[in-house]
């Protein structure tokens, strides 16, 4: 269905339009339900294999407001949706034998890395993979899934995304995030620019997509097409951000935080980052951003110490004391890999 048809039955079905701000600091912030933001990373990754319809459909049925791609390019300059751009573990390509000759080995961001890159291979290409489970020793239901599911490009996520939108009668926003884009740029496959084009093609407003990226000249870069977006800077707990001559510590203390300020309306940190004795929350907040904290899982051995179920690493823990633990302390949004109980913990929080 054409752009603009497939907007007129978005609306007349009753989804919502949001005002476009006169700046990107005051972007519009996408409509959803009351309390944080429920963000399913990679769509439901702890109950299906991430970046796949089967993951991001789950994670809009079981409550999800926002559905998160990586991106990533092909050979011939198409986006897709893997968690990187080494893709042996995460689609099947290793058991193709027509493809054994493109395994090498190269250096992304100062690291080396072998194996499979999606800028090897053609869309054509990476549509005859299948893809697996990333973590099968922790995750080993999600296996037997492995096999069923193509690649998906980005514009078929935010074609999901509409049609999602529609079913359910409330606006899923899809929230990009740019993969290695200093990298990309190298090579001589931007991200920013492809990026544009699918939300230019798609005509998506801002309670319909929020670009991530940990590297501020990616969402600086994305911020002169001057398309009104929310932008979200994405915090590590170490280092910094590749190519920058600035470190996550120094991005997340007031004066870091009123630099992000000026060209992002939200940061992203780590989980650990904001509980006490931080004062990212406070400071953030001062400084007229909003809060996503990453990454809720389940399992014992991505959880605090006291939230810890008996020993084994991969058996649940307590995941409804974390956020409840999250949600009390005022953050914005929840990036979590099991959006259903994130939606849960958030129902409860407000009953």
């Amino acid at each position: 269905m054409p752009a603009p048809r497939r907007r007129s039955v978005l609306l007349a079905a009753g989804v919502a339009t949001a005002a476009v701000a006169a700046t990107s600091g005051a972007a519009a912030e996408p409509r959803r339900r009351k309390g944080p933001v429920v963000i399913g990373h990679r769509g439901a990754a702890g109950w299906r294999p991430e970046h796949t319809v089967a993951s991001y459909t789950h994670a809009v049925q079981a409550g999800a407001d926002w559905i998160e791609p990586d991106l990533v390019p092909t050979k011939d300059h198409v986006l897709v949706v893997r968690h990187e751009n080494e893709i042996s573990g995460t689609t099947d390509v290793g058991k193709h034998p027509e493809f054994v000759s493109r395994r090498t080995t190269k250096t992304v961001d100062g690291r080396s890395v072998s194996g499979w890159f999606t800028e090897d291979f053609t869309l054509a290409e990476l549509k005859t993979l299948r893809a697996v489970e990333r973590l099968p020793l922790v995750r080993n239901r999600n296996t037997v899934f492995d096999g069923r599911l193509e690649v998906m490009t980005f514009q078929e996520v935010v074609d999901l995304a509409l049609k999602l939108s529609k079913r359910y009668g409330r606006t899923i926003t899809v929230f990009p995030e740019t993969k290695h884009p200093t990298y990309f740029r190298s090579i001589g496959l931007p991200l920013e620019p492809a990026l544009v084009e699918v939300v230019r093609r798609n005509r998506l407003r801002p309670d319909e997509c929020v670009v991530q990226s940990f590297e501020p000249s990616s969402l600086t870069g994305f911020a002169e097409a001057r398309l009104r977006l929310p932008l979200w800077q994405a915090l590590g707990t170490k280092g910094g951000p590749y190519g920058h001559p600035v470190t996550y510590k120094e991005m997340m203390t007031p004066a870091g935080l009123a630099r992000i300020a000026e060209y992002a309306d939200w940061i992203g940190p780590d989980k650990s980052s904001v509980v006490a004795p931080s004062s990212l929350l406070g400071d953030a907040h001062a400084a007229g951003l909003k809060v996503g904290a990453y990454t809720f899982r389940c399992e014992n051995q991505f959880l605090p110490a006291q939230f810890r179920r008996g020993t084994a690493p991969n058996d649940f823990g307590d995941a409804f004391a974390e956020y409840s633990l999250h949600y009390g302390m005022g953050v914005d949004a929840v990036v979590t890999d099991f959006p259903d109980l994130a939606v849960m913990a958030r129902d409860a929080a407000e009953s």
